[in-house]
Protein backbone atom coordinates (compact mmCIF):
# COMPACT_ATOMS: atom_id res chain seq x y z
CA UNK A 1 0.00 0.00 0.00
CA UNK A 2 1.44 3.38 -1.05
CA UNK A 3 1.84 6.35 1.30
CA UNK A 4 -0.92 8.18 -0.64
CA UNK A 5 -3.36 5.29 -0.11
CA UNK A 6 -2.49 5.14 3.60
CA UNK A 7 -3.10 8.89 3.89
CA UNK A 8 -6.47 8.61 2.12
CA UNK A 9 -7.50 5.71 4.37
CA UNK A 10 -6.57 7.77 7.45
CA UNK A 11 -8.61 10.75 6.21
CA UNK A 12 -11.64 8.53 5.53
CA UNK A 13 -11.37 6.93 8.98
CA UNK A 14 -11.13 10.34 10.66
CA UNK A 15 -14.14 11.62 8.72
CA UNK A 16 -16.22 8.60 9.75
CA UNK A 17 -15.28 9.12 13.40
CA UNK A 18 -16.12 12.82 13.22
CA UNK A 19 -19.53 12.07 11.67
CA UNK A 20 -20.37 9.51 14.36
CA UNK A 21 -19.39 11.99 17.09
CA UNK A 22 -21.47 14.69 15.36
CA UNK A 23 -24.52 12.39 15.32
CA UNK A 24 -24.23 11.68 19.07
CA UNK A 25 -23.64 15.34 19.98
CA UNK A 26 -26.51 16.44 17.75
CA UNK A 27 -28.91 13.95 19.37
CA UNK A 28 -27.83 15.00 22.88
CA UNK A 29 -28.20 18.71 22.11
CA UNK A 30 -31.59 18.14 20.47
CA UNK A 31 -32.92 16.19 23.47
CA UNK A 32 -31.62 18.83 25.91
CA UNK A 33 -33.24 21.64 23.91
CA UNK A 34 -36.51 19.71 23.61
CA UNK A 35 -36.72 19.12 27.36
CA UNK A 36 -35.56 22.54 28.55
CA UNK A 37 -37.38 25.18 26.48
CA UNK A 38 -40.86 25.79 25.11
CA UNK A 39 -42.14 24.08 21.96
CA UNK A 40 -42.11 27.38 20.02
CA UNK A 41 -38.51 28.12 21.00
CA UNK A 42 -37.48 24.55 20.19
CA UNK A 43 -39.06 24.85 16.74
CA UNK A 44 -37.20 28.12 16.17
CA UNK A 45 -33.93 26.47 17.23
CA UNK A 46 -34.63 23.49 14.97
CA UNK A 47 -35.20 25.71 11.94
CA UNK A 48 -31.96 27.57 12.61
CA UNK A 49 -29.71 24.59 13.31
CA UNK A 50 -31.05 22.70 10.27
CA UNK A 51 -29.45 25.43 8.15
CA UNK A 52 -26.15 23.60 8.78
CA UNK A 53 -27.55 20.48 7.11
CA UNK A 54 -29.15 22.51 4.32
CA UNK A 55 -25.86 24.26 3.52
CA UNK A 56 -23.99 20.93 3.40
CA UNK A 57 -26.57 19.32 1.12
CA UNK A 58 -26.58 22.40 -1.14
CA UNK A 59 -22.78 22.20 -1.38
CA UNK A 60 -23.13 18.60 -2.53
CA UNK A 61 -25.94 19.45 -4.95
CA UNK A 62 -23.71 22.18 -6.37
CA UNK A 63 -21.35 19.55 -7.80
CA UNK A 64 -23.73 16.68 -8.62
CA UNK A 65 -24.96 17.92 -12.01
CA UNK A 66 -21.52 18.69 -13.49
CA UNK A 67 -20.12 15.49 -11.97
CA UNK A 68 -22.86 13.30 -13.49
CA UNK A 69 -22.52 14.97 -16.89
CA UNK A 70 -18.73 14.88 -17.14
CA UNK A 71 -18.20 11.39 -15.71
CA UNK A 72 -21.04 9.79 -17.67
CA UNK A 73 -20.00 11.32 -21.00
CA UNK A 74 -16.36 10.34 -20.43
CA UNK A 75 -17.39 6.88 -19.29
CA UNK A 76 -19.47 6.22 -22.41
CA UNK A 77 -16.78 7.68 -24.67
CA UNK A 78 -14.19 5.38 -23.06
CA UNK A 79 -16.46 2.37 -23.57
CA UNK A 80 -15.84 3.07 -27.23
CA UNK A 81 -18.92 1.76 -29.01
CA UNK A 82 -22.69 1.46 -28.85
CA UNK A 83 -22.59 -2.31 -28.29
CA UNK A 84 -20.53 -1.91 -25.10
CA UNK A 85 -22.95 0.73 -23.80
CA UNK A 86 -25.89 -1.53 -24.63
CA UNK A 87 -24.26 -4.54 -22.97
CA UNK A 88 -23.45 -2.74 -19.72
CA UNK A 89 -26.75 -0.84 -19.77
CA UNK A 90 -28.66 -4.09 -20.19
CA UNK A 91 -26.84 -5.67 -17.24
CA UNK A 92 -27.47 -2.55 -15.16
CA UNK A 93 -31.20 -2.34 -15.88
CA UNK A 94 -31.60 -6.09 -15.35
CA UNK A 95 -29.97 -5.77 -11.93
CA UNK A 96 -31.93 -2.62 -11.03
CA UNK A 97 -35.35 -4.06 -11.83
CA UNK A 98 -34.59 -7.36 -10.13
CA UNK A 99 -33.40 -5.54 -6.99
CA UNK A 100 -36.46 -3.26 -7.08
CA UNK A 101 -38.81 -6.23 -7.38
CA UNK A 102 -37.16 -8.04 -4.46
CA UNK A 103 -37.32 -4.86 -2.34
CA UNK A 104 -40.99 -4.32 -3.12
CA UNK A 105 -41.83 -7.96 -2.38
CA UNK A 106 -40.00 -7.83 0.94
CA UNK A 107 -41.97 -4.74 1.95
CA UNK A 108 -45.23 -6.41 0.95
CA UNK A 109 -44.31 -9.63 2.80
CA UNK A 110 -43.42 -8.05 6.13
CA UNK A 111 -46.31 -5.59 6.23
CA UNK A 112 -48.75 -8.48 5.62
CA UNK A 113 -47.11 -10.80 8.16
CA UNK A 114 -46.54 -8.25 10.95
CA UNK A 115 -49.68 -6.13 10.24
CA UNK A 116 -48.45 -2.93 11.95
CA UNK A 117 -51.51 -0.93 10.85
CA UNK A 118 -54.18 -3.32 12.15
CA UNK A 119 -56.06 -1.95 15.15
CA UNK A 120 -54.36 1.47 15.01
CA UNK A 121 -56.17 4.28 16.86
CA UNK A 122 -56.63 7.22 14.46
CA UNK A 123 -58.38 9.56 16.91
CA UNK A 124 -55.25 11.52 17.87
CA UNK A 125 -53.78 11.87 14.40
CA UNK A 126 -53.83 15.27 12.69
CA UNK A 127 -54.81 14.24 9.17
CA UNK A 128 -54.25 17.75 7.80
CA UNK A 129 -50.50 17.50 8.38
CA UNK A 130 -50.03 15.56 5.17
CA UNK A 131 -51.57 18.24 2.94
CA UNK A 132 -48.18 19.40 1.61
CA UNK A 133 -47.30 15.90 0.43
CA UNK A 134 -50.79 15.28 -0.97
CA UNK A 135 -50.52 18.46 -3.04
CA UNK A 136 -47.52 17.02 -4.89
CA UNK A 137 -49.22 13.78 -5.91
CA UNK A 138 -50.92 15.29 -8.95
CA UNK A 139 -47.56 15.30 -10.75
CA UNK A 140 -47.09 11.55 -10.26
CA UNK A 141 -48.56 9.61 -13.18
CA UNK A 142 -47.30 7.36 -15.95
CA UNK A 143 -47.74 10.14 -18.54
CA UNK A 144 -45.83 12.66 -16.44
CA UNK A 145 -43.13 10.10 -15.78
CA UNK A 146 -42.57 9.57 -19.52
CA UNK A 147 -42.51 13.33 -20.12
CA UNK A 148 -40.17 13.81 -17.19
CA UNK A 149 -37.54 11.46 -18.63
CA UNK A 150 -36.71 13.66 -21.61
CA UNK A 151 -35.24 17.10 -20.87
CA UNK A 152 -36.62 20.01 -22.87
CA UNK A 153 -33.44 21.90 -21.97
CA UNK A 154 -30.19 20.46 -20.66
CA UNK A 155 -29.51 23.78 -18.94
CA UNK A 156 -32.79 23.56 -17.06
CA UNK A 157 -32.01 19.97 -16.08
CA UNK A 158 -28.54 20.98 -14.87
CA UNK A 159 -29.93 23.95 -12.95
CA UNK A 160 -32.56 21.85 -11.14
CA UNK A 161 -30.38 18.75 -10.61
CA UNK A 162 -32.76 16.49 -12.55
CA UNK A 163 -30.47 13.47 -12.51
CA UNK A 164 -32.54 11.28 -14.85
CA UNK A 165 -32.77 14.04 -17.48
CA UNK A 166 -29.04 14.72 -17.21
CA UNK A 167 -28.43 10.99 -17.65
CA UNK A 168 -30.53 10.89 -20.84
CA UNK A 169 -28.72 13.88 -22.38
CA UNK A 170 -25.31 12.57 -21.30
CA UNK A 171 -25.97 9.16 -22.88
CA UNK A 172 -26.84 10.78 -26.22
CA UNK A 173 -23.84 13.12 -25.97
CA UNK A 174 -21.49 10.30 -25.00
CA UNK A 175 -22.70 7.99 -27.77
CA UNK A 176 -22.30 10.77 -30.33
CA UNK A 177 -18.78 11.47 -29.06
CA UNK A 178 -17.86 7.77 -29.18
CA UNK A 179 -19.15 7.43 -32.76
CA UNK A 180 -17.05 10.35 -34.04
CA UNK A 181 -13.81 8.90 -32.71
CA UNK A 182 -10.43 10.63 -32.49
CA UNK A 183 -11.79 13.98 -33.71
CA UNK A 184 -13.50 14.65 -30.35
CA UNK A 185 -10.66 13.40 -28.13
CA UNK A 186 -9.81 16.96 -27.01
CA UNK A 187 -13.41 17.45 -25.80
CA UNK A 188 -13.47 14.12 -23.96
CA UNK A 189 -10.06 14.85 -22.44
CA UNK A 190 -11.26 18.26 -21.26
CA UNK A 191 -14.38 16.73 -19.67
CA UNK A 192 -12.21 14.04 -18.05
CA UNK A 193 -9.97 16.70 -16.50
CA UNK A 194 -13.03 18.64 -15.38
CA UNK A 195 -14.41 15.53 -13.64
CA UNK A 196 -11.14 15.18 -11.71
CA UNK A 197 -11.37 18.81 -10.61
CA UNK A 198 -14.93 18.22 -9.39
CA UNK A 199 -13.84 15.07 -7.53
CA UNK A 200 -11.17 17.17 -5.84
CA UNK A 201 -13.94 19.55 -4.80
CA UNK A 202 -15.64 16.54 -3.19
CA UNK A 203 -12.80 16.33 -0.66
CA UNK A 204 -13.34 19.94 0.31
CA UNK A 205 -17.13 19.59 0.56
CA UNK A 206 -16.91 16.41 2.67
CA UNK A 207 -15.10 18.37 5.38
CA UNK A 208 -18.48 19.95 6.11
CA UNK A 209 -20.22 16.56 6.49
CA UNK A 210 -19.94 16.33 10.32
CA UNK A 211 -21.37 19.86 10.66
CA UNK A 212 -24.27 18.99 8.33
CA UNK A 213 -25.03 15.74 10.17
CA UNK A 214 -24.90 17.55 13.53
CA UNK A 215 -27.42 20.14 12.32
CA UNK A 216 -29.78 17.56 10.83
CA UNK A 217 -29.87 15.34 13.94
CA UNK A 218 -30.08 18.21 16.45
CA UNK A 219 -32.93 19.81 14.47
CA UNK A 220 -35.03 16.65 14.48
CA UNK A 221 -34.54 15.73 18.13
CA UNK A 222 -35.26 19.31 19.25
CA UNK A 223 -38.88 19.11 18.04
CA UNK A 224 -39.62 15.40 18.39
CA UNK A 225 -40.29 13.67 21.68
CA UNK A 226 -38.36 10.53 20.89
CA UNK A 227 -39.85 8.57 23.80
CA UNK A 228 -43.39 9.40 22.73
CA UNK A 229 -42.59 8.54 19.12
CA UNK A 230 -41.03 5.25 20.15
CA UNK A 231 -44.12 4.24 22.12
CA UNK A 232 -46.73 5.47 19.63
CA UNK A 233 -45.02 4.11 16.54
CA UNK A 234 -43.18 1.17 18.04
CA UNK A 235 -45.04 -1.42 15.99
CA UNK A 236 -44.72 0.44 12.68
CA UNK A 237 -41.07 1.39 13.13
CA UNK A 238 -40.14 -1.99 14.60
CA UNK A 239 -41.80 -3.81 11.71
CA UNK A 240 -40.09 -1.51 9.22
CA UNK A 241 -36.69 -2.17 10.82
CA UNK A 242 -37.25 -5.91 10.53
CA UNK A 243 -38.06 -5.47 6.84
CA UNK A 244 -35.15 -3.15 6.04
CA UNK A 245 -32.74 -5.37 8.03
CA UNK A 246 -33.87 -8.35 5.96
CA UNK A 247 -33.19 -6.35 2.80
CA UNK A 248 -29.67 -5.59 4.06
CA UNK A 249 -29.11 -9.30 4.73
CA UNK A 250 -30.26 -10.15 1.19
CA UNK A 251 -28.09 -7.44 -0.41
CA UNK A 252 -24.99 -8.41 1.59
CA UNK A 253 -25.49 -12.14 0.88
CA UNK A 254 -25.86 -11.41 -2.83
CA UNK A 255 -22.70 -9.31 -2.58
CA UNK A 256 -20.76 -12.21 -1.07
CA UNK A 257 -22.08 -14.55 -3.78
CA UNK A 258 -20.78 -12.32 -6.58
CA UNK A 259 -17.84 -10.51 -4.96
CA UNK A 260 -16.86 -13.19 -2.42
CA UNK A 261 -14.22 -11.91 0.04
CA UNK A 262 -14.04 -8.53 -1.74
CA UNK A 263 -17.50 -7.75 -0.34
CA UNK A 264 -15.90 -7.18 3.07
CA UNK A 265 -13.52 -4.66 1.49
CA UNK A 266 -16.44 -2.92 -0.24
CA UNK A 267 -18.35 -2.58 3.03
CA UNK A 268 -15.30 -0.99 4.66
CA UNK A 269 -14.96 1.43 1.75
CA UNK A 270 -18.54 2.66 1.92
CA UNK A 271 -18.84 3.07 5.70
CA UNK A 272 -18.40 6.84 5.45
CA UNK A 273 -20.98 7.32 2.63
CA UNK A 274 -23.43 5.09 4.52
CA UNK A 275 -23.13 7.15 7.71
CA UNK A 276 -23.46 10.46 5.86
CA UNK A 277 -26.59 9.21 4.05
CA UNK A 278 -27.97 7.94 7.37
CA UNK A 279 -27.32 11.21 9.19
CA UNK A 280 -28.54 13.59 6.48
CA UNK A 281 -31.37 11.33 5.17
CA UNK A 282 -30.05 11.98 1.68
CA UNK A 283 -28.47 9.35 -0.56
CA UNK A 284 -27.90 12.15 -3.06
CA UNK A 285 -25.56 13.84 -0.55
CA UNK A 286 -23.01 11.02 -0.89
CA UNK A 287 -23.06 10.63 -4.69
CA UNK A 288 -19.65 12.30 -5.20
CA UNK A 289 -18.05 10.55 -2.22
CA UNK A 290 -19.44 7.18 -3.31
CA UNK A 291 -18.01 7.73 -6.79
CA UNK A 292 -14.57 8.25 -5.28
CA UNK A 293 -14.79 5.25 -2.91
CA UNK A 294 -15.94 2.83 -5.62
CA UNK A 295 -13.03 3.83 -7.85
CA UNK A 296 -10.67 3.29 -4.90
CA UNK A 297 -12.31 -0.11 -4.40
CA UNK A 298 -11.16 -1.02 -7.89
CA UNK A 299 -14.18 -0.50 -10.13
CA UNK A 300 -13.07 1.14 -13.36
CA UNK A 301 -13.96 4.81 -13.61
CA UNK A 302 -15.88 4.28 -16.87
CA UNK A 303 -18.14 1.73 -15.12
CA UNK A 304 -18.66 3.89 -12.03
CA UNK A 305 -19.47 6.97 -14.11
CA UNK A 306 -22.00 4.97 -16.15
CA UNK A 307 -23.61 2.92 -13.38
CA UNK A 308 -24.04 5.36 -10.49
CA UNK A 309 -26.12 8.02 -12.30
CA UNK A 310 -28.38 5.26 -13.63
CA UNK A 311 -28.59 3.72 -10.16
CA UNK A 312 -29.68 6.98 -8.56
CA UNK A 313 -32.60 7.09 -10.99
CA UNK A 314 -33.56 3.40 -11.15
CA UNK A 315 -32.13 1.61 -8.13
CA UNK A 316 -33.51 2.95 -4.83
CA UNK A 317 -33.85 -0.33 -2.93
CA UNK A 318 -34.58 1.13 0.51
CA UNK A 319 -37.19 3.52 -0.85
CA UNK A 320 -38.87 0.75 -2.84
CA UNK A 321 -39.18 -1.49 0.21
CA UNK A 322 -40.60 1.40 2.26
CA UNK A 323 -43.18 2.39 -0.36
CA UNK A 324 -45.00 -0.95 -0.43
CA UNK A 325 -44.71 -1.21 3.34
CA UNK A 326 -46.15 2.27 3.93
CA UNK A 327 -48.92 2.01 1.31
CA UNK A 328 -50.32 -1.24 2.70
CA UNK A 329 -49.83 0.01 6.29
CA UNK A 330 -52.15 2.96 5.57
CA UNK A 331 -54.72 0.58 4.07
CA UNK A 332 -54.53 -1.59 7.20
CA UNK A 333 -54.98 1.46 9.44
CA UNK A 334 -58.22 2.33 7.65
CA UNK A 335 -59.42 -1.28 7.71
CA UNK A 336 -59.22 -1.65 3.92
CA UNK A 337 -58.61 -5.25 2.86
CA UNK A 338 -56.40 -5.56 -0.22
CA UNK A 339 -56.36 -8.97 -1.87
CA UNK A 340 -53.16 -10.43 -3.29
CA UNK A 341 -54.03 -9.45 -6.86
CA UNK A 342 -54.58 -5.82 -5.87
CA UNK A 343 -51.34 -5.76 -3.91
CA UNK A 344 -49.39 -7.17 -6.86
CA UNK A 345 -50.94 -4.52 -9.11
CA UNK A 346 -49.92 -1.88 -6.55
CA UNK A 347 -46.41 -3.31 -6.62
CA UNK A 348 -46.18 -2.92 -10.41
CA UNK A 349 -47.53 0.65 -10.20
CA UNK A 350 -44.87 1.50 -7.62
CA UNK A 351 -42.22 -0.10 -9.82
CA UNK A 352 -43.06 2.39 -12.59
CA UNK A 353 -44.01 5.57 -10.75
CA UNK A 354 -41.01 5.49 -8.44
CA UNK A 355 -38.49 5.84 -11.27
CA UNK A 356 -37.04 9.24 -11.98
CA UNK A 357 -37.95 10.91 -8.69
CA UNK A 358 -34.42 11.12 -7.29
CA UNK A 359 -33.82 14.50 -5.69
CA UNK A 360 -37.52 15.19 -5.06
CA UNK A 361 -38.06 16.17 -1.39
CA UNK A 362 -39.93 13.42 0.47
CA UNK A 363 -40.06 11.52 -2.81
CA UNK A 364 -41.13 8.24 -1.20
CA UNK A 365 -44.06 9.90 0.58
CA UNK A 366 -45.20 11.58 -2.63
CA UNK A 367 -45.25 8.25 -4.46
CA UNK A 368 -47.01 6.52 -1.53
CA UNK A 369 -49.71 9.23 -1.49
CA UNK A 370 -50.20 8.98 -5.26
CA UNK A 371 -50.43 5.18 -5.09
CA UNK A 372 -52.98 5.33 -2.27
CA UNK A 373 -55.12 7.63 -4.40
CA UNK A 374 -55.05 5.17 -7.31
CA UNK A 375 -56.35 2.34 -5.07
CA UNK A 376 -59.03 4.32 -3.20
CA UNK A 377 -57.03 4.44 0.03
CA UNK A 378 -57.49 7.80 1.85
CA UNK A 379 -54.52 9.95 0.80
CA UNK A 380 -54.66 11.92 4.04
CA UNK A 381 -53.51 8.70 5.72
CA UNK A 382 -50.00 9.82 4.80
CA UNK A 383 -50.20 11.90 8.00
CA UNK A 384 -50.00 8.64 9.96
CA UNK A 385 -46.38 8.10 9.02
CA UNK A 386 -45.15 11.70 8.85
CA UNK A 387 -44.00 11.91 12.51
CA UNK A 388 -41.76 8.86 12.15
CA UNK A 389 -40.82 9.30 8.49
CA UNK A 390 -37.53 11.10 9.17
CA UNK A 391 -36.21 8.15 11.16
CA UNK A 392 -37.36 5.69 8.48
CA UNK A 393 -35.71 7.91 5.86
CA UNK A 394 -32.36 7.53 7.63
CA UNK A 395 -32.45 3.78 7.08
CA UNK A 396 -33.83 3.81 3.55
CA UNK A 397 -31.25 6.42 2.40
CA UNK A 398 -28.39 4.28 3.71
CA UNK A 399 -29.95 1.23 2.04
CA UNK A 400 -30.12 3.07 -1.29
CA UNK A 401 -26.38 3.76 -1.01
CA UNK A 402 -25.60 0.11 -0.24
CA UNK A 403 -27.73 -1.07 -3.16
CA UNK A 404 -26.05 1.24 -5.67
CA UNK A 405 -22.55 0.46 -4.40
CA UNK A 406 -23.26 -3.26 -4.74
CA UNK A 407 -24.80 -2.96 -8.21
CA UNK A 408 -21.88 -0.90 -9.52
CA UNK A 409 -19.28 -3.26 -8.04
CA UNK A 410 -20.92 -6.42 -9.37
CA UNK A 411 -21.44 -5.06 -12.90
CA UNK A 412 -17.85 -3.78 -12.79
CA UNK A 413 -16.62 -7.28 -11.96
CA UNK A 414 -18.77 -8.82 -14.71
CA UNK A 415 -17.21 -6.44 -17.24
CA UNK A 416 -13.72 -7.19 -15.95
CA UNK A 417 -14.36 -10.93 -16.40
CA UNK A 418 -15.83 -10.26 -19.84
CA UNK A 419 -12.68 -8.43 -20.93
CA UNK A 420 -10.52 -11.30 -19.62
CA UNK A 421 -12.62 -13.80 -21.62
CA UNK A 422 -12.25 -11.74 -24.79
CA UNK A 423 -8.46 -11.51 -24.34
CA UNK A 424 -8.20 -15.28 -23.77
CA UNK A 425 -10.20 -15.96 -26.94
CA UNK A 426 -7.84 -13.75 -28.90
Amino acid sequence: MSSTEIQKKSITSNLTTQILIAMVLGAILGVVIHNSISAEAALSFSNKVKILATVFIRLVQMIIAPLVFTTLVVGIAKLGNVSAVGRIGGKALGWFFTASLISLLLGMFFVNVLEPGVGLNLSNVDLTSGSEVVAKTQSISFENFIEHIVPKSIFEALATNEILQIVVFSIFFGLAAASIGDYVKPVVTALDKMSHIILKMVNYVMNFAPIGVFGAIAGVFAVRDFQELAITYFKFFGSFLIGISSLWVVLILVGYIFLKSRMTVLLKRIVSPLIIAFGTTSSEAVFPKLTEELERFGVKDKIVSFMLPLGYSFNLDGSMMYMTFASIFIAQAYGIDLDLGTQMTMLLVLMLTSKGIAGVPRASLVVVAATCGMFDIPIEGIALILPIDHFCDMFRSATNVLGNALATSVVGQWEENNEIDIVSLD
